[in-house]
């Protein structure tokens, strides 16, 4: 080897962490859909529990404490 063979050493490899991110930029559209989805789950079952009345027991129990 001569000297300035070392540098050129696995140049065309990409390091890991530039995978990483080449791997992370092609998956976004799937990420940012996924997220859309969990969000909309998310929204169903607050309103869900929102619009859910509340049991009498419980109200009885509150009354109790006024």
């Amino acid at each position: 080897m001569k000297g300035g063979d070392k540098k050129d050493v696995g140049a065309s490899t990409p390091a890991p962490e530039v995978k990483a991110a080449a791997a992370r930029k092609r998956r976004a559209p799937a990420a940012k859909k996924d997220e859309a989805s969990v969000s909309n789950a998310l929204r169903s079952v607050y309103q869900r529990t929102v619009e859910e009345d509340v049991p009498s027991e419980m109200l009885d129990l509150l009354r109790k404490l006024d």
